[in-house]
């Protein structure tokens, strides 16, 4: 048995892990691969906002960058930010490293990104006591561990996640917060803006939130490098650290012109195409905006002047 951190890291990220094999769109459907809608919304905030760059984090092949090169192109310089080598057909124009650039002028953005960043799990005990929780790799299965002594975990368990009651478990952001906060740091004029599933302090799951996905199901969480392993972000902790703003991915996108309303039904009879055109954009606008979905996903933007 080890900590769910160090097998989650492994799975995930170690010399065989998932992601040095895998890609996201191979596994699961994020806002960018449900609709080119989603970079229309990014291009018009880097216009609106006078920004001439986008750096993706966790670019994944660069679906996103690829949209927005096909959108504006050399409008923008662009750069996408993955543990895999450069897809063999990026377009040129687009940059790409394993690490965030030291110095980003323009957008950063993260898109579910940081939901598979590992995090210590910790459960409290029938005694009352915080321990870490071990599993082992290859099987999933868990026990409890060690007391967690550590004053900063303690002090961010206390301030954001207390989970007061036995059983009762937590996923401790502080290591999501050091990488966001770190690479929020390089830049030096724009913006950050974190996206993903997550919760506040009002909302936090009493047994936490790991789970595992492969081709495009959930399947059971095993930290053997087979899947996805994945647990949702505690959003307002997160915001907190950057100096981030929260605003609901439906919120967001209907202020950037993402809107889900059916063309009028008199085109279909004028224009036939242009109806249809019309409304499959419509049904990918509420897919990327719909309440119980895409649009209850978390942006954590930060603002730098």
């Amino acid at each position: 048995m080890i900590a769910w951190r160090e097998a989650w890291q492994e799975a995930l990220y170690g010399p065989g892990g998932f992601y040095r094999r895998e890609h996201p769109v191979d596994h699961f459907r994020t806002s960018v691969h449900a609709s080119d809608a989603f970079a229309a919304a990014v291009l018009t905030y880097v216009r609106r906002t006078g920004l001439r760059a986008v750096v993706d984090a966790g670019a994944g092949r660069g679906e996103l960058l690829r949209t927005l090169d096909a959108a504006a192109p050399g409008e923008l310089d662009l750069h996408g930010v993955d543990l895999r080598p450069r897809p063999d057909d990026l377009p040129p124009t687009i940059g790409w490293s394993p690490e965030v650039p030291d110095s980003v002028d323009g957008l950063l953005i993260a898109n579910e990104l940081l939901d598979n960043l590992p995090c210590d799990v910790v459960e409290r005990d029938e005694d009352g006591s915080l321990r870490v929780v071990m599993v082992d790799p290859a099987t999933g299965e868990e026990e409890l561990g060690p007391l967690v002594r550590d004053p900063d975990t303690l002090a961010w368990l206390d301030r954001w996640w207390p989970c007061p009651d036995p059983g009762e478990r937590a996923e401790v952001g502080l290591s999501r917060e050091a990488w966001w906060r770190d690479a929020v740091g390089r830049v030096v004029r724009g913006a950050a803006i974190a996206i993903d599933y997550g919760h506040r302090a009002d909302d936090r799951p009493p047994f936490g939130s790991l789970r595992a996905y492969r081709s495009g199901a959930e399947v059971d969480v095993v930290p053997d490098g087979t899947r996805d392993v994945t647990a949702h972000v505690a959003v307002d902790a997160l915001a907190d650290a950057v100096g981030g703003t929260l605003r609901r991915q439906r919120d967001v996108l209907r202020d950037l012109g993402v809107v889900g309303a059916r063309p009028p039904l008199t085109l279909a009879s004028t224009d036939p195409h242009a109806y249809l055109a019309a409304l499959a954009a419509a049904s990918e606008a509420a897919e990327l905006t719909a309440a119980g979905g895409l649009g209850d996903f978390w942006w954590i933007v930060t603002e730098v002047p």
